[in-house]
């Protein structure tokens, strides 16, 4: 694929080629990411005035916007510098001022001769029971009324910026817009009833009402479907490269399986089956698997991953498994072991801390195979760990990897299935847009035993009582967390709230009952606090929010979060997904500084009101938008300027099914609607789709 498509060239020049744009007034658009035509054309108006003729002001909805023809009478200029000038003017019915202030006097006589007629559009308000059109929008002679549009559009703004600049420039930038032969899929697009894309974006700069800014209006509707799928088309590219690479087969015999299944004290939830078999039927294919495995707190994550695992070891190979730190990967490690243990299949643990001897032999029984699954951090990446056969490698929470990181990783297993997991549950509109180039197992069932837990809001006020009711808990053997907040971005200052609590609950509670755990802790110290609590040793622990990500201790009932109205919807059900992982009733208390804001209270009561995950992460999602959601910077996420991934999530289901089919009829996009695709993706600036098709 070489350069860009000549066709495009025009969009891609130049904002100096525009009307009325000069360097100065480029340099102002690029303040609101305008940098070129092509820009333009997808800064859509975001509203839009009626400019339709009227005979008169008379009958009109005041204060509003009128446009009229009138018969120019007496000019009264003020008396002093800044006072009014007023023009006494009469349109069809009534008589009506237009009122000017610092005016040139000898302008607007040679603008509005006594006398003359004109047309003159704006705001016309009451004053004292007079009609005033101060500073008219456009005061034009009768034969340039058609200068004046009925509906004219209104464009974002930056400073140096006029409505008039902007709406001249976009004009000039839409003629600039080629047609482009049809990317869309024909049955799809009649379906839609969708226009081209050039009649689109005319149709979209020039709305003739609020009904035409909706984003279900056809022609945006049409614009938010291009931009979904060149980023689908991107990810579907990834896809292909991932599955270009051919993986192995690996058959399950379900020998090692049973095993386990058949000492569960449980049977695994549909949710779990289903997952289990779609990862089953991914590692059996000869084409390399890339899935996600998504899960809310507690929906039995474990299982599966261990499942999968096992089909690599049932085929003759090893697994892996890695987590983003050491703490978690000892976790993993504690989670297997028994499971393990009824399997007969040797596991061992991989860290930084694995050092000379200890890690030389290790890495020996790895290479000869003897290890058959490997649990570690990204230590289990260096050069020289070497695995006899690798045919699985499990990654857990795996938000902080972007396509790329992914199509690294592929390289150490030269072929090895890649299952990713995720605690977080997404909603489906950023888990298509996230993770469309993969394949999604979700897991959205709790399994069977696990108790619910009981949300209260507590106004600070009441911190007495709390500190009473977890002397009774501690007193019957109960552990509790409490989490302290993040005062500020300076982590002294959280240091000190942290270490304010745990003076005060030692005092209450007792020597060597409270743990505290920091960010500024050497890790040692915080391993030691982890340990001890999860021993239970110490009874309650406070700790900052390094303790969010998967630690698990059963015997913890109770989950006070200090401060909750400050913390995001998500980090919360992270929180309180910490207690209620062992058999007994839990309860998470969310204590707030009153009064509550009104975004604090919806945040809370969503929590009091559902433990579902997936529905507290939609609402989280409407209360914040995407970019926030996932902190855009980081993930991989793209910024759409029309398409809105909230509200249109059912469109880019169909871009993602669209994109996929293209490129399974025609991997290479070489067929006429496959060479259409490829200049929507320069149109888009998809410029790793690009590389990847001219790798391809």
């Amino acid at each position: 694929m070489s350069g860009r498509p000549e066709i495009l060239f025009p969009l891609f020049g130049a904002l100096t080629q525009l009307d009325g744009v000069g360097p100065k007034i480029a340099q102002n658009m690029s303040a609101i990411t305008i940098e070129k035509p092509r820009d333009l054309l997808f800064s859509l108006p975001f509203s839009v005035v009626d400019r339709r003729r009227r005979d008169t002001i008379k009958g009109a909805d005041l204060p509003g916007i009128v446009t009229v023809e009138v018969e120019i009478g007496t000019h009264r200029p003020s008396r002093n510098r800044n006072g009014a000038y007023r023009i006494t003017v009469q349109d069809a019915e009534m008589s009506f001022q237009l009122v000017f202030f610092h005016a040139r006097g000898d302008y607007l006589k040679k603008q509005l001769p006594e006398g003359s007629l004109r047309l003159v559009s704006g705001k016309v308000e009451l004053f004292d029971g007079v009609a005033q059109m101060v500073h008219p929008d456009h005061m034009v002679s009768l034969d340039e009324a058609a200068q004046i549009p009925e509906f004219e559009p209104v464009y974002p703004l930056t400073a140096g910026v006029t409505q008039k600049v902007m709406t001249k420039a976009a004009r000039t930038a839409q003629k600039m817009a080629p047609a482009l032969a049809e990317w869309i899929d024909p049955a799809q697009k009649s379906k839609a009833g969708w226009s081209d894309w050039q009649a689109a974006i005319q149709t979209a700069h020039a709305p003739e009402g609020l009904v035409d800014l909706s984003s279900s209006s056809k022609a945006r509707e049409r614009l938010a479907y291009d931009e979904f799928l060149a980023h689908q088309l991107t990810l579907a590219l990834a896809r292909q490269q991932t599955r270009r690479t051919r993986g192995m087969v690996s058959q399950a015999t379900g020998k090692l399986q049973s095993k386990v299944l058949s000492a569960l004290p449980y049977r695994p939830t549909g949710a779990q089956q289903r997952a289990i078999g779609e990862i089953a039927e991914d590692m059996a294919s000869p084409l390399r698997m890339n899935r996600l495995l998504q899960g809310d707190v507690g929906a039995g994550k474990t299982l599966v991953a261990f499942m999968a695992l096992l089909v690599a070891i049932e085929a003759g190979g090893q697994g892996v498994m890695m987590a983003p730190t050491e703490i978690l990967a000892r976790q993993h490690m504690e989670g297997l072991q028994p499971l393990a243990q009824q399997a007969g299949v040797v596991l061992e643990l991989l860290t930084g801390r694995d050092k000379g001897k200890e890690r030389a032999a290790k890495l020996a029984a790895l290479a000869r195979g003897d290890i058959h699954i490997l649990v570690g951090t990204h230590a289990v990446f260096q050069p020289d760990v070497q695995f006899q056969d690798l045919r699985l490698a499990i990654v857990d929470e795996q938000h902080r990897f972007g396509v790329r990181q992914r199509l690294e990783l592929g390289k150490k297993g030269a072929a090895a299935d890649v299952l990713v997991m995720t605690a977080t549950p997404i909603p489906r509109s950023l888990a298509l847009a996230q993770y469309g180039d993969m394949d999604v197992s979700v897991l959205d069932e709790k399994p069977p035993g696990r108790q619910p837990i009981q949300t209260v809001m507590v106004s600070d006020e009441r911190i007495d009582e709390v500190v009473a009711r977890l002397q009774r808990a501690v007193a019957e053997g109960k552990q509790a967390y409490w989490v302290c907040p993040l005062v500020d971005e300076s982590e002294m200052l959280d240091l000190t709230a942290a270490e304010e609590r745990f003076k005060r609950l030692r005092a209450a509670l007792g020597e060597g009952v409270v743990g505290l755990v920091h960010g500024q802790m050497p890790p040692a110290d915080k391993d030691a606090a982890m340990k001890a609590f999860q021993t239970g040793e110490t009874q309650v622990l406070v700790a900052t929010t390094v303790i969010e990500v998967g630690v698990d201790v059963p015997k913890a009932t109770i989950m006070v979060i200090e401060r909750a109205e400050i913390f995001g919807l998500a980090q919360l059900h992270q929180l309180r997904g910490r207690v209620g992982r062992g058999s007994e009733a839990s309860t998470c208390l969310l204590l707030y500084h009153p009064p509550l804001s009104e975004t604090g209270n919806k945040r809370l009561s969503i929590m009091r009101e559902t433990n579902d995950g997936f529905r507290i992460a939609e609402t989280d999602l409407e209360m914040r938008g995407a970019g926030d959601l996932i902190g855009t910077a980081q993930s991989g996420v793209p910024r759409f300027r029309i398409a809105d991934m909230e509200s249109q999530a059912a469109l880019m289901q169909i871009a993602q099914t669209d994109a996929r089919k293209l490129l399974l009829e025609d991997p290479s996009l070489t067929s006429e609607r496959g060479q259409a695709a490829r200049v929507l993706l320069w149109l888009m600036e998809q410029d790793q789709a690009i590389r990847l098709i001219s790798v391809g």
